[in-house]
């Protein structure tokens, strides 16, 4: 029989062992079996009963962790030097944990007493528990300036890119950060005016040259009139609050609710659990839970915080940045999900059948704990059969019962026939310099779709809910598209041999069928692009139209209330439905939530853009270097100047001019949009295969500029004509060329009910 372990033994095991914590392991490594393992339990039954330990599923953790993102404050230095800090927020029942400040240059001087916001990381065995990098100090939130650097002889001035600004600023000597003449710089004011009446600043960072990667992403944001700093007051509101109790909320906190995220995510703001429903008539059948951060309790209606969260409509994300909705004190912290800490949330209970469909579903304000944050890649390999130490523990309770219930959302969504377009997202990796290191494809894994299934589900749910209690609420609605579009679709299926029926209601499932035909041909991509162009653009109303692309008649925005304000307005039309407490939807709100509508959904559309502008500048940076080079790529788009290729590998779109095509006249037609030669005959087409050779990459603008090499694997034809005189547009046949033309124009009008 083997020696039972101590009390003290055991939790120095959990200390030094944190990723080895569940029983079997905790037995393996006292070398215990059999009736021995009855002791152990019991030993551990205490320690967890007198709060020592804190059992998540079948592991055992210290319970007494902070969040990854802490507000702390700084105690002074100590003997050595070294400043430390204590935390503000602690939830745990010893001693405070010390915390080492670990300062970058760059950082401002911090003395005892400051409050700072920290991302702190554990580490086990040293003299402090933790150590820290300050995010930034509490109640500090200097004027920030971008512009370009002029040096002078004593320091230098900054020309501020902000159109319509003149207003120079001044740098000291010793203040440039080390910034070189004609540098673009970041800078926050420094005190007030100086020499020459200039107000003064200080360089906090150097992005190098203007035209270079690191910049362009601030070059977005301020080209397009993102807000990308909060105000001094909705900073200070931010820091005022604090972390919500169980008052007035169900304790939801002993459910694995576990948060699935991408590997570089730093808030986590939707959370999940799953298991078989034990209803006895719902044979098969599974309890979905889906618990959102509860923003609406931190940020009130009125509020300087809400004004500023609903002026931005949304977060706006960058390769290389986020600008936030909200101040990081909320987003990266009160309203973000972190493992092992108490959360306040929203939440909604679903059951559903064997083959998906929803049966009923309960909204609850409640306090979670999530018991892990895991990201999509360990989670999909513990499904494959390659569990780590962090899935392990979780793949029999919670991990695989997920997985089952998505299997029964997927007979759903056979059955609804969303529609289902196949164009990968572009990935750009961004090395430490900021430089772009590689454009990748993201990988579309089954825990990708599982979370996007339950997070639809989710929304339905929140929309038939406020339906059902006449709460006004603001729907996503995706409209059908346009007949002349859909014409316009249905020739580009006809020139490429496919076909897209006519003559009856469109739903998606035609234009899956006509998908399915194009799969795995070489016009997959022209049609996949094409089906895309021709959708209607989604956007936010008070009124219900439906959501065309995901065939659902009711849908809102629910689940990501950090980052969208529609989701906020949704849950303040949910604590008002059920009655909740007094931070729901205002008299003020219901009466203006067209305007509200109309206002989000173009920023909406101010983001996609700055976001579409940034990619395309670091695209351009990428292939600069390339220049010369021949490379293949499928003609996306054709218009009167000139024709776009989307290139091979990095999907960045570069344009032939039409001036470049040789030396004959091109007609271009609208209607069948093709290039047709003159005195050849040649004709250019969408998702045709072409070589193309780089000529030209901007990456202040993104532009790119290419020369066709050959076409469909075909030398260009050169024109017969002498002189080098292009010819005339050759005549048109009455027919396919007119069809169009010859339409009465037609303008739908919706039924507004």
């Amino acid at each position: 029989m083997a020696r039972i372990p101590s009390r003290d033994e055991v939790l120095q095991w959990i200390s030094d062992n944190p990723t080895q914590t569940s029983k079997r392991d905790i037995a393996k490594a006292f070398g215990l079996k059999g009736a021995d393992r009855i002791d152990l339990k019991r030993v551990l039954r205490e320690l967890e009963a007198e709060g020592q330990l804190q059992k998540r599923h079948k592991s055992y953790r210290d319970p007494d962790r902070l969040p990854p993102v802490s507000i702390l404050q700084v105690t002074g230095p100590d003997a050595d030097g070294d400043l430390l800090a204590r935390p503000l927020e602690w939830h745990g029942g010893g001693p405070e944990p010390s915390i080492l400040l670990l300062p970058r240059e760059s950082d401002p001087a911090l003395g005892a007493g400051n409050r700072i916001l920290a991302r702190l990381t554990e580490t086990p065995g040293e003299d402090h528990a933790y150590t820290a990098r300050l995010i930034r100090r509490i109640g500090s939130n200097p004027l920030h300036v971008l512009g370009i650097f002029r040096k002078g002889s004593e320091g230098g001035r900054i020309a501020p890119i902000d159109k319509g600004s003149d207003k120079e600023w001044a740098v000291a000597a010793g203040e440039d950060h080390g910034a070189r003449d004609g540098e673009l710089v970041e800078a926050e004011q420094a005190g007030p005016r100086g020499r020459m009446g200039l107000p003064r600043a200080r360089i906090t960072g150097r992005l190098g040259d203007p035209s270079q990667p690191r910049a362009v992403s601030l070059i977005a944001i301020h080209q397009h009139g993102i807000p990308d700093r909060f105000p001094d007051e909705a900073v200070a509101e931010a820091d005022r609050l604090k972390p919500a109790g169980l008052k007035g909320r169900e304790d939801l906190r002993e459910l694995p609710l576990i948060t699935i995220d991408p590997s570089d995510a730093r808030d986590h703001d939707d959370a999940c659990f799953a298991e078989p429903d034990s209803v006895p008539d719902n044979d098969g059948g599974h309890v979905i839970w889906v618990a959102i951060a509860d923003v609406a309790h931190y940020v009130r209606a009125g509020t300087v915080l809400d004004r500023e969260a609903r002026k931005r409509g949304n977060s706006t994300y960058f390769p290389d940045r986020v600008v936030p909705m909200l101040p990081d004190r909320l987003s990266g912290d009160l309203c973000s999900l972190h493992e092992g800490v108490p959360r306040a949330c929203i939440a909604v209970r679903m059951r559903v059948d064997a083959g998906g469909e929803l049966l009923d579903h309960s909204f609850h304000r409640g306090l979670m704990r999530s018991p892990a944050s895991l990201n999509y890649e360990e989670v999909q390999a513990a499904i494959d059969g390659q569990p780590n130490d962090r899935t392990e523990p979780l793949l029999e309770p919670v991990l695989k019962p997920l997985y089952a219930a998505y299997e029964a959302l997927k007979i759903a969504r056979n059955a609804r026939q969303p529609l289902d377009l196949d164009l990968p997202e572009r990935k750009i990796v961004l090395s430490d310099a900021g430089e772009v290191a590689s454009v990748d494809f993201k990988d579309r894994l089954d825990a990708h779709k599982l979370i996007e299934e339950f997070m639809i589900l989710a929304n339905v749910a929140a929309a038939r809910a406020l339906i059902a209690k006449k709460t006004p609420l603001l729907f996503r609605v995706h409209e059908e598209p346009d007949p002349d579009r859909l014409d316009a679709l249905r020739e580009t299926a006809e020139s490429a041999g496919l076909v897209l029926a006519k003559g009856q209601v469109l739903k998606t499932s035609h234009l899956n069928r006509l998908l399915a035909q194009a799969e795995g041909s070489d016009q997959d991509e022209l049609i996949n692009m094409a089906t895309l162009r021709s959708m209607t653009q989604a956007y936010y109303s008070p009124q219900n139209f439906g959501h065309f692309g995901l065939a659902l008649k009711n849908y809102a925005h629910f689940t990501s209330p950090i980052r969208r304000y529609s989701d906020l307005i949704v849950h303040r039309a949910l604590i008002t439905a059920h009655g909740w407490g007094k931070d729901g939807l205002s008299p003020d709100e219901i009466e203006g939530l067209e305007e509200t509508a109309k206002h989000i959904s173009e920023t909406e559309r101010r983001s996609m853009t700055a976001e579409r502008d940034t990619t395309d500048r670091y695209l351009a940076a990428f292939l600069a270097d390339r220049i010369g080079a021949e490379m293949g790529g499928r003609i996306s788009g054709i218009a009167k100047f000139g024709v776009f290729v989307r290139l091979d590998g990095s999907g960045a779109d570069g344009m032939i001019p039409i001036r470049t095509l040789g030396n004959e006249f091109f007609h271009y037609d609208r209607d069948s949009q093709t290039l047709m030669g003159a005195d050849t005959g040649t004709e250019i087409r969408l998702g045709q295969r072409v070589t193309v050779r780089l000529v030209e990459a901007t990456p202040i603008t993104g532009g790119l500029i290419v020369e066709l090499i050959d076409l469909a694997g075909e030398p260009i034809p050169k024109s017969t004509r002498g002189g080098g005189r292009p010819g005339k547009p050759p005549r048109r046949k009455a027919g396919a060329a007119k069809k169009k033309s010859a339409k009465v124009a037609r303008k739908v009008k919706r039924t507004r009910r």
